[in-house]
């Protein structure tokens, strides 16, 4: 059953790059927009997002227990310890998604705020 680690290594990996690169710029409506003005409130606002708290940490943590959980039941010791990796990697990319998605959330809300027509 070895070989399916490297199979779940890169698969978690391939999670991991897809959630950083998540873009959290809007499409808006332009008619009638400074495009100027736009950028600065763009900037402004993603500055306001860095105020929400990055979760990965929180994922990993849950994701190792449930990991070194399953792999325990399964397998034992060494069991235990891959699928804390495991459950540690995959819970960090997911809870880094979650994260990057809040921000988007409140880069939206605050040009929203500012009167812009958010298309996405």
């Amino acid at each position: 059953m070895k070989p399916i680690y490297p199979i779940i290594s890169i698969a978690c990996i391939t999670l991991v790059v897809g959630c950083a690169s998540h873009n959290s710029k809007p499409v808006i409506d332009p008619a009638g927009v400074d495009m100027a003005q736009y950028e600065t409130d763009v900037a402004d606002c993603e500055q306001i997002a860095t105020q929400v708290e990055q979760k990965a940490g929180e994922g990993a943590a849950g994701g190792a227990l449930v990991g070194g959980l399953i792999g325990a039941i399964v397998g034992g010791g060494d069991s235990a310890l891959t699928g804390a990796g495991v459950g540690a990697v995959a819970g960090g990319a997911r809870s880094g998604g979650d994260t990057e998605k809040e921000r988007s959330r409140v880069v939206k809300n605050c040009l929203r705020n500012r009167g812009y027509k958010i298309l996405n």
